[in-house]
């Protein structure tokens, strides 16, 4: 079970953190990681951290985004600084993660629920 909380509707320029609880799962082996979707869009993988907590980002949201767990809660985290209106879209939480490598994002084996993240200009 993913339990995802922290999304809301921010200014641009603005920060917002994301919080995703975990329960039942081993990820030895995998990532966990967030991915989001904007209308129209596909959804796309952002960020995931491994289990020895290297992380990797897309390139739009590098250095403006910071993934990370707390493995005493079982948790998972982004902290989003600097969000643009494009950053506007429903966030996932994402376990059971192939680490993704070359760009290539696959799909995870555990969806959390979405949490929507609006930035107004």
């Amino acid at each position: 079970q993913l339990v995802v909380s922290g999304g809301g509707s921010v200014q641009a320029g603005g920060s917002l953190k994301l919080s995703c609880a975990v329960a039942g799962y081993s990820f030895s082996g995998y990532c966990m990681g967030w991915f989001r979707q904007a209308p129209g869009k596909e959804r796309e993988g952002i960020s995931a951290i491994k289990t020895d907590n290297t992380t990797t980002y897309k390139d739009s949201v590098k250095g403006r985004f910071t993934i990370s767990t707390d493995n005493a809660k079982n948790t998972l985290y982004l902290q989003m600084n600097s969000l643009k209106p494009e950053d506007t879209a429903m966030y996932y939480c994402a376990a059971r993660l192939p680490c993704p490598k070359g760009g290539v994002w696959p799909g995870p084996l555990y969806w959390g629920q979405a949490t929507q993240v609006t930035v107004s200009s």
